[in-house]
């Protein structure tokens, strides 16, 4: 692993290569040549990181082609909606037998395939796994201590992943379960709408604990019912990641939902950030495949109502607490002797 490709230029993506760039030579593809214009001659990406200045090892390019050339490992950070098209723009060969490393968190819209199926089916011989965990750009960025999981069915693979993305402030755990992994990912993103719409809505501590716990609960039964491992959820691409995204003011997902909580409609909420809610767009195509596979997803189906069919926000907690009572686990009692 010699060569980085780091297709995206966000936030999650310049950070992603800041952190290779010092240790691996690293290409930075950015959709705007402005981006990568001002990475080469300023050394910042003042949109997504701030005044940050990213390592002058960093290399930015707005030449997809000249990103890919000779790239042992890919990493794929643009949002959901967009990476078929960037692909298909790359052509099959552009990967090869490249390790591909999905760090978006979405679905894509009218397939409902996740980002590492799109990368398949672009790119067929590419060996593709997913980063996943709790990954808040900014405190990455300034070095405080984090901890992530990369999925690949490939144990030696994940292994040499693992290696190059390890730090002393970055802590990379393996994980076999890639459906598992990916998939909390992105249901996560629809959870903190959900909490943040609890919490613009003025609701306190108790209400927002009991959400996420039943969030958690929810992307379990969608995650394993999809193919998942059960465990996977337990841990950071799961709770880790949920408990972070549904917390943090620095969750663009949380913040869509806090701002939908407090009246704004969606699309002063979608742009009252720089970045991309994938929770917004994932939405819909997750409630549909919850559905087809007979899944119950009572808060991603809240969720679709807000920002796909214009229900009032208030609205979704009384339809949240009207729901049957119900047993919390199905746990059986142990026969008698």
């Amino acid at each position: 692993m010699n060569r980085v490709a780091v297709l995206g230029a966000g936030s999650w993506g310049t950070t992603l290569a800041a952190l290779l760039a010092p240790r691996v030579e690293t290409v930075l593809w950015c959709r705007r040549s402005d981006v990568a214009r001002e990475i080469t001659e300023s050394r910042t990406n003042a949109t997504y990181l701030g005044a940050y200045e990213l390592s002058l090892s960093l290399r930015a390019t707005d030449d997809l082609d000249d990103a890919l050339a000779h790239a042992d490992v890919v990493v794929v950070a643009v949002p959901s909606h967009g990476v078929r098209a960037v692909l298909e723009r790359a052509g099959r060969a552009a990967a090869r037998e490249a390790v591909v490393l999905s760090v978006a968190k979405g679905l894509e819209r009218g397939t409902d395939a996740r980002v590492s199926q799109v990368v398949t089916s672009c790119w067929p011989d590419a060996r593709v796994g997913v980063l996943t965990g709790p990954n808040l750009a900014s405190e990455i960025l300034e070095g405080q201590p984090s901890a992530s999981v990369v999925a690949f069915d490939d144990p030696d693979i994940a292994i040499a992943v693992q290696r190059l993305f390890s730090s002393d402030q970055l802590r990379i755990y393996t994980n076999p379960d890639v459906i598992g992994c990916e998939i909390a990912g992105v249901v996560k993103n629809v959870m903190a709408i959900a909490v943040g719409m609890a919490v613009g809505l003025g609701f306190g501590d108790n209400t927002r604990a009991a959400l996420i716990t039943r969030a958690l609960a929810e992307v379990t039964r969608i995650g394993v019912g999809i193919g998942g491992d059960e465990r996977t959820f337990s841990g950071l691409a799961g709770l880790g990641d949920l408990v972070a995204t549904c917390t943090s003011t620095k969750s663009r997902n949380f913040a869509v939902g806090l701002a939908l909580g407090q009246g704004a409609s969606l699309e002063a909420a979608v742009g009252g950030t720089r970045m991309v809610a994938e929770g917004v767009g994932s939405s819909l195509p997750m409630r549909d495949l919850a559905h087809r596979l007979g899944i119950e997803a009572p808060i991603v189906d809240q969720v679709v109502a807000v920002c796909h069919e214009g229900r009032a926000p208030a609205e979704t907690i009384a339809q949240l607490m009207g729901r049957v009572a119900r047993a919390e686990f199905n746990i059986r009692r142990p026969e008698p002797d």
